[in-house]
């Protein structure tokens, strides 16, 4: 099982890092499936909207909702995540080398979102890299039974534990 992932402390800094991660991957011909997410600043709130763009170069969809500046729930779009998973799910079939899933969030920790494409994609050994928050890491290390492996969170510890896992495939092979 190939599994791995990053958290980061900083607003928006695992979006930020996964994004360049498949920028740079894709750039060196790895063929990639999931999902990265852009965050684009709100002029009427402290909120932003979230889009996620389709790997390796498919359609953005936006994830997130307005609810008017005085709301205080969750924004996420869980029909638009569903639309989203449903074309990474799709993908799987092209045999991608890598997925990248940008945030394992509340859906994944109960059980929805990507956490069933997650698990697809390890059956079918593919390897996986999943941005974790902290809110959901206890979870995350639950439904991984502790088997992922913590990277560093900056682009050439993500670049060499996926050539790595690539070596190691080919390998086996």
């Amino acid at each position: 099982m190939y599994l791995a992932y990053v958290t980061t402390t900083d607003r928006g800094a695992t979006d930020r890092l996964l994004s360049a991660v498949a920028e740079h991957l894709q750039a060196a011909g790895a063929q990639l499936a999931g999902v990265v997410q852009t965050n684009t600043d709100c002029a009427d709130s402290s909120k932003c909207d979230m889009d996620v763009q389709v790997l390796p170069a498919g359609e953005t969809i936006r994830i997130s909702q307005s609810l008017g500046t005085q709301s205080r729930g969750c924004r996420l779009d869980p029909a638009a995540l569903e639309q989203a998973v449903g074309y990474v799910t799709a993908s799987l079939e092209d045999a991608p080398q890598l997925l990248i899933i940008n945030k394992f969030g509340k859906h994944e920790a109960d059980g929805r979102g990507f956490r069933p494409v997650i698990a697809e994609a390890l059956a079918q050994d593919i390897p996986v890299l999943v941005g974790v928050n902290g809110l959901n890491s206890e979870k995350f290390l639950e439904f991984t039974g502790g088997e992922a492996e913590q990277l560093s969170s900056d682009i050439q510890a993500i670049t060499d534990w996926f050539n790595r896992v690539t070596a190691q495939r080919a390998a086996a092979a």
